[in-house]
């Protein structure tokens, strides 16, 4: 793509050349504003405020109201999250195999809290209504630009030895 193409914001200098197509589909679509939302964090990440104000000089939408529809949904995110997206199943069958006492060994190992990122920005801790698993209660996914992971049977122990796992990847990629 050229140059001439790019279109950035000049305090953050996000480029949202890759917005763009979606933009010039979708942009005048009564209801397409979730359409949009999903296409831009799935390219960023997460929404930041420059996207929604990008977004909103292209569709005539205010601000306030692509804030209202992206903090409604749980699907979106207004914040960066770390490379590794930690997702513990919160459902029935999870909660009932003890999916509580595996989230507090993640909570604890990685010293965050539900739906924050570690300081190193390598994990984010989400909470998730159900990952469709519920014969490996408990579970998780872990996602990242490699793709996702699913583990299940996971007691205390066993999602600390994943989470090592992960992290001494993290650390090897870093090293090589």
């Amino acid at each position: 793509m050229n140059s001439e193409n790019k279109v950035t914001v000049p305090e953050t200098g996000q480029d949202f050349t890759l917005l763009a197509p979606t933009l010039e589909k979708y942009a005048r679509v009564p209801g397409s504003l979730i359409a949009i939302l999903q296409q831009a964090q799935e390219t960023y990440g997460y929404l930041s405020a420059e996207a929604i104000d990008y977004i909103s000089a292209r569709t005539g939408i205010r601000p306030a109201r692509i804030y209202g529809v992206a903090t409604f949904y749980a699907q979106f995110r207004l914040t960066p999250i770390g490379k590794y997206l930690v997702m513990m199943c919160k459902g029935t069958a999870c909660h009932v195999n003890g999916a509580d006492r595996v989230q507090e060994a993640v909570s604890e190992y990685l010293g965050i809290q539900d739906g924050e990122t570690t300081e190193d920005g390598v994990f984010t801790l989400n909470n998730v209504a159900c990952l469709g698993c519920c014969s490996l209660a408990p579970v998780m996914m872990v996602k990242s630009a490699d793709g996702e992971e699913t583990y299940g049977s996971l007691t205390k122990d066993s999602v600390i030895e994943i989470l090592d796992e992960i992290r001494s990847r993290q650390d090897g990629e870093v090293q090589a």
